[in-house]
């Protein structure tokens, strides 16, 4: 009889915090000698890892992942549904796009996913204990820093290329001047907008 591997996920998510353009979702599913391979190469928490070190590690764990994928929810759903449920979605989305059925997601957090019907577990700094999340924190951190640094061209004033979506001095200056784009996330804004 040969015993079934289990398919873990690991997930996180990026730009929560930002007050521009989407929350992106990262999951990915790692087998124990990638896992070895990926901490060998430097693999942790993205917080914690400069951008040269994180496009190395992309291709890396694309290559070297059992499966990947990554979700957002734009703007307009943030504003539209909230924060939570749209990170909810962005997770579900990366979730669903993962080629084969998972037997457990690993959510990084204290917050479960509840749009997830299958079993999961959250773990707290999990960027740090799992190499599943911190992979998956990788792929969507440098996923979604490209994604607005491309918007940057299309809104050169706020200073997307550095501070990829955030409420720098620099974003909020530019938003009391010139307004939000189509792209901000209007719920954000009541603080700096008036």
């Amino acid at each position: 009889m040969v015993l079934k591997k289990n398919r873990i996920a690991g997930i996180d998510e990026v730009g929560k915090g930002s007050l521009f353009g989407p929350v992106l979702a990262g999951a990915v599913v790692l087998d124990n000698d990638s896992q070895l391979k990926l901490l060998s190469a430097g693999l942790k928490d993205s917080k914690f890892l400069t951008a040269k070190k994180r496009s190395i590690l992309v291709p890396l764990i694309q290559q070297l992942s059992t499966d990947w994928a990554l979700g957002q929810a734009s703007s307009r759903e943030i504003d539209s549904i909230g924060i939570r449920k749209a990170t909810e979605m962005a997770m579900l989305r990366a979730l669903q796009k993962l080629k084969q059925p998972i037997d457990l997601v690993l959510v990084d957090g204290i917050l479960p996913l509840r749009l997830w019907e299958g079993p999961q577990e959250t773990l707290v700094h999990g960027e740090s204990k799992s190499p599943e999340i911190a992979a998956a924190s990788v792929l969507a951190k440098e996923t979604r820093d490209a994604l607005i640094k491309r918007f940057s061209k299309r809104f050169p004033q706020y200073g997307l290329e550095t501070n990829v979506g955030y409420g720098t001095k620099l974003h909020r200056k530019m938003l009391l001047e010139l307004g939000a784009t189509p792209l901000h996330r209007k719920s954000f804004l009541s603080k700096i907008i008036i």
